[in-house]
């Protein structure tokens, strides 16, 4: 992680004397205050980025850890500094060797699921399969009026109290598409009551992601039982693919009733929305990844696929046990991260 850093840093003012070219005259005494005050700055910016609290003699205390600005979410981080991600407690082959079943059950039917959709949702080989580069394609296709594609439930639940979902997908983008990864509880399940979380949702080919949080109808009194942020993606037709994240915390020895916990979305590295986990929800530990491409339907406003086929690539896939950029990041993020709207 940054060497040339940490090389300069290592450099300290004895060393930079004794490597002065002979003949040394006094005039060229170098000034060790303004070194100092140069390493210190290294020091303080390399702690800075990673988090790290820092004492200099001198000080009186550490200086403090970085929060992010009450009224703003934190910054993406650089792309020219990676971060590594996460060691993973679960990450599905992608293997062509392994078959799509090992990790996923295939959800099966055509019975419009809802909101009108036009997919009858199959195990065929040729709408779910991993590729020889070891990357997850759900395929949907539109042939001759007929719409097949595929809805995969993962077998592996979150599993713990706190922890990282990581995916990294390209979506499909056209007018009648509608992919979607998202949790619901493990089955059985009531919806809406238990929850639903939305990490990567988009339709009609618009460049909007939906980061959502459902847990009531969509009338009534449960009109205020959502919480919903659009983010643009300009170039989401691009086929780039877009790193989703959804970060959860929560203790799970408190009573289910009254709530508890905290939730946090981000895309490409950046904070897109938080929430608290609401009253009722299923407890997070019991909560399964969907990926889906719908056709049609509600949401795509009556909008239908033209013949074709659709990809929705998963490049990578993880569950962890601490986000990107660590817990501490995490909780800057929550402080300044914005609320979705009902």
């Amino acid at each position: 992680m940054l060497p040339l850093l940490t090389s300069e840093l290592q450099t300290s003012p004895a060393t930079c004397l004794t490597t002065l070219s002979p003949p040394f005259r006094p005039s060229e005494m170098p000034d060790f205050q303004s070194l100092l005050a140069k390493a210190r700055a290294k020091a303080e910016g390399f702690a800075w980025q990673h988090n790290i609290p820092t004492q200099f003699p001198g000080q009186g205390q550490a200086s403090q850890q970085y929060q992010a600005p009450s009224n703003s979410y934190a910054p993406p981080i650089p792309p020219n500094r990676p971060v590594p991600t996460p060691a993973a407690y679960w990450r599905p082959s992608f293997s062509p060797s392994t078959p799509v079943s090992e990790n996923f059950k295939h959800q099966l039917g055509a019975h419009g699921w809802g909101n009108n959709e036009l997919q009858n949702y199959v195990a065929a080989n040729e709408n779910s399969f991993h590729t020889p580069d070891n990357k997850l394609i759900l395929r949907a296709i539109s042939s001759s009026g007929q719409f097949t594609s595929a809805r995969l439930t993962s077998h592996r639940t979150l599993s713990k109290q706190r922890g990282s979902l990581i995916a990294i997908a390209t979506p499909p983008c056209a007018p009648g598409i509608w992919p979607a990864l998202w949790l619901l509880p493990n089955e059985p399940f009531q919806w809406p009551n238990e929850g639903e979380f939305d990490i990567l949702e988009t339709w009609n080919a618009d460049n909007v992601n939906h980061s959502c949080l459902h847990w009531g109808q969509f009338n009534g009194e449960d009109w205020n039982k959502h919480r919903v942020i659009e983010t643009n993606i300009g170039d989401m037709a691009s086929g780039r693919p877009i790193k989703y994240e959804f970060v959860w915390e929560q203790d799970e020895r408190a009573d289910r009733n009254t709530g508890g916990g905290r939730a946090v979305w981000y895309i490409d590295g950046r904070a897109v929305m938080k929430a608290a986990i609401p009253a009722g929800a299923r407890r997070m530990s019991d909560w399964q990844i969907i990926i889906n491409v719908a056709m049609g339907g509600n949401v795509c406003a009556g909008k239908t696929p033209a013949s074709g086929y659709y990809d929705m690539i998963v490049h990578e896939l993880q569950l962890s046990d601490e986000p990107t950029g660590g817990w501490g990041r995490f909780e800057a993020d929550w402080q300044g991260a914005p609320e979705g709207h009902h």
